[in-house]
């Protein structure tokens, strides 16, 4: 990939949507990877896009139009605002990375990206999820690239699973490494956690209290026709990774030849992923038992990478969208699972629903049932919207639960995009 980088004649031309923690990362990646020019970035807050700028010492114009934002690409400098649908028009760039934290905003960031005949890479993993069979539908449409960007552990999982299907594998396991759990953790509590690693209070609450977990694993399993064996997956307390082996009983988790998604939390290496694999080939077998590493017993064998980077990874999901057109993970399988809100505390009829991160509720991974007479209210949608009737501690809350307006851009996007999914891909 590198090589093939360092042989281009013209760079590949990226815009950033978000400049958060990982959103700052990725424009000071495009200064880093050979051949890839950040030619522009929105941020609500103009003043983080302008401080991101400056702290690169790039040169750079304030715009608020799409012709003020062409023209400063044009002279070669990075054009900086905060309306990132104007990104999603831009004419000069080849691939949008959509990192906000927003979920309808970046649901119609997203659309207007690809309709505008640009490759679109999502770091914004709640979206993604939400929307994706929608957005796969339109990709596949207008002949582009959508895809979970590299680095998060999604796709890093994702590739782990590639090489062992690779080697003649058969997938059994996608697993990830979780270091705490709190699920009633809130943007209170987890202050002091929070400020010590300058992270936003709710985004922080969502890591601790799993949800943003449960999301990243739904991609997982969208992606590759995966399940989950309880709602929120097991989870056991390990040691070290390779507890795997004592924690589950495969057997009996694979006896349906269905691959599972789940985690174990508080193990080393922290930060890694793991995946579990089978073989009955004999001469695998024996070979693996030779081997250095311990992989395991067999049949069943561990791989496992001890780290994902993200945004130092990032990159590689936009190199091989414009020079392959390749996606790494993309919602292949439609709704195989999703996450749905359960509550905190006891919550009220007519409270408000705060969602992901926040004090009324957390979400938990389900596989999906077709035509459910009772549908859960999935996490990405429970935001701003008040329950019709109380809701006891730790319950799923549903769609009947809630008052909506299917008509709110983030119901209406998900509507379209479990439609697609019904219909499969196309």
């Amino acid at each position: 990939m590198l090589h093939r980088l360092e042989q281009l004649t013209s760079s590949i031309r990226v815009a950033i949507i978000g400049i958060g923690s990982i959103g700052r990362g990725m424009v000071h990646q495009c200064q880093l990877t050979p051949s890839i020019e950040c030619v522009s970035i929105a941020d609500i807050r103009l003043d983080r896009a302008i401080a991101c700028a400056e702290w690169l010492q790039r040169d750079y114009r304030v715009v608020s139009t799409l012709r003020g934002m062409h023209r400063a690409v044009d002279q070669g400098k990075l054009a900086v605002c905060e309306d990132g649908g104007l990104l999603a028009r831009c004419e000069l760039a080849d691939v949008l990375i959509e990192s906000t934290n927003s979920i309808g905003a970046a649901g119609q960031f997203a659309i207007t990206t690809l309709e505008h005949q640009k490759h679109l890479i999502m770091m914004n993993a709640e979206a993604d999820l939400l929307f994706g069979p929608y957005l796969l539908r339109l990709a596949r449409q207008n002949g582009l690239v959508y895809s979970s960007a590299d680095g998060d552990q999604p796709v890093v999982i994702g590739r782990l699973i590639d090489e062992l299907r690779f080697w003649g594998f058969e997938l059994v396991m996608a697993g990830n490494i979780k270091g705490y759990l709190d699920r009633y953790a809130n943007p209170t509590t987890i202050i002091p956690e929070a400020d010590k690693r300058g992270l936003d209070h709710k985004m922080c609450t969502s890591y601790t209290d799993g949800t943003k977990l449960c999301i990243e694993m739904a991609l997982l399993a969208n992606a590759f026709g995966m399940r989950t064996a309880v709602p929120g997956m097991h989870g056991p307390h390990a040691v070290d990774v390779h507890d795997v082996f004592e924690l589950f009983d495969f057997d009996k988790l694979w006896e349906d030849r269905q691959p599972v998604v789940d985690y174990v939390l508080g193990a080393k290496p922290t930060g890694g992923v793991f995946a579990i694999g089978y073989t009955e080939d004999e001469y695998q077998q024996y070979t693996l038992d030779w081997f250095p590493p311990n992989m395991g017993p067999g049949p069943y064998y561990l791989f496992y990478r001890p780290y994902h980077l993200g945004h130092f990874e990032s990159l590689a999901s936009v190199v091989q969208a414009v020079l392959d057109g390749r996606s790494l993970l993309q919602p292949e399988c439609g709704f195989r699972t999703n996450v749905y809100a359960y509550a905190k505390r006891d919550l009220h009829r007519g409270e408000r629903l705060d969602g992901i991160g926040g004090y009324t509720c957390y979400g938990l991974i389900d596989n999906c049932i077709q035509d459910d007479p009772e549908p859960g209210l999935p996490i990405c949608l429970a935001h701003d919207v008040t329950l019709a009737r109380a809701v006891r501690k730790d319950q799923k809350i549903g769609m009947g639960d809630i008052q909506r307006d299917p008509d709110r851009l983030d119901f209406a996007l998900h509507s379209r995009a479990l439609e697609c999914s019904s219909q499969g891909p196309r």
